[in-house]
């Protein structure tokens, strides 16, 4: 029974085409809320729950503010199904002229504007195996000033030292082309053999970091243990690649060897056993462990204090991925 939005700007009902499906082009006809035509719609119980709605929606909602919206302040709400098509073009021709021209973003060395000429670049997302087929890994940024070019060379500021930025590529659901330039507010993704982390900067000037993205500390803990034992490089390598994504986290505990995976939701451990099934043809089980919070330990490893909290607490002793000590 789904007919199409009601735009509450315009006035109007958006109808849209089952016909339609998967094409750019969505909205088949707009129809005025008082206009007779839309009983040819919509039958009379619908628009009575339309008419409702609308009086509902105007007596509770605020009433929409550009400068609310840009502070954070106010939350526009659409609604549509992207399955049928049905209100994502309205959605994107909003988004697009609500949303801001690319913001200034903060550095250790101040604040960066995007219209500097000097190229700037923040990585915020890694994902593995995009292409099934050639089990590829990408690392996302985000363009934060100046010009990219593809080919260029740029500054690892984490890796300490400089690399060319080739076969640059920009994604839309499936499909994906490679760009020869972006700009400030563009991302683009650039395949990646272990270079990248999430939160690494790139810039062709001054050696700069941008803010990290936020990061939680694990709140459920399980032992992760491999059901194929034929498999253990695979699964090794998944579990690899797979928190480097930032899906969860892996600790290793100091006393034996047992590795440990901590995220914020269950339904993350049922996703990680999911792609390393599929995507890297292992198999693992987990077991249960009354652990509830993890605390990255902030000293010198070899002082007497450390050593002696280590052994008074050798059973919650690990190290994570970058090899820092966990409590």
């Amino acid at each position: 029974k789904f007919r199409g939005v009601y735009d509450r700007d315009k006035k109007k009902v958006l109808t849209f085409s089952d016909t339609m499906k998967g094409t750019k082009e969505g909205i088949e006809e707009e129809i005025d809320i008082d206009d007779p035509h839309l009983l040819d719609v919509v039958d009379e119980d619908q628009k009575e729950q339309l008419m409702d709605e609308i009086e509902l929606l105007d007596g509770a909602s605020a009433e929409f503010d550009q400068e609310m919206v840009s502070a954070g302040d106010l939350t526009p709400v659409f609604f549509g199904s992207a399955l049928t098509n049905f209100g994502v073009q309205t959605f994107l021709e909003h988004f697009l002229s609500m949303t801001t021209s690319p913001l200034p973003r903060k550095s250790d060395q101040g604040v960066i504007d995007p219209f500097t000429e000097d190229f700037s670049a923040f990585v915020f997302k890694i994902q593995a195996n995009m292409n099934k087929a050639h089990r590829d890994r990408i690392a996302f940024m985000r363009i934060c000033s100046g010009k990219f070019e593809a080919g260029m060379e740029a500054n690892h500021v984490q890796g300490g030292k400089k690399i060319r930025l080739s076969q640059p590529q920009q994604m839309m659901a499936e499909e994906r082309h490679i760009v020869d330039e972006a700009y400030a507010g563009d991302i683009i993704g650039l395949p990646d053999n272990g270079t990248f982390k999430i939160g690494d900067t790139l810039t062709e000037g001054e050696m700069l970091h941008f803010r990290g993205l936020p990061s939680f500390s694990p709140e459920m803990f399980k032992y992760i243990e491999n059901a194929d034992p034929m498999k253990q490089k695979q699964l090794a390598k998944g579990i690899d690649q797979l928190m480097d994504e930032g899906v969860a986290q892996l600790f290793t505990l100091e006393m034996n060897n047992r590795k440990i995976i901590g995220t914020v939701g269950a339904l993350q451990y049922e996703v990680i056993q999911y792609r390393v099934e599929h995507e890297y043809g292992a198999k693992c089980n987990y077991e249960p462990l009354s652990i509830h919070k993890a605390c990255w330990i902030e000293a010198d490893e070899k002082s007497e204090e450390f050593k002696g909290f280590a052994r008074l607490k050798q059973r919650f002793i690990a190290k994570d991925k970058y090899g820092q000590p966990v409590f």
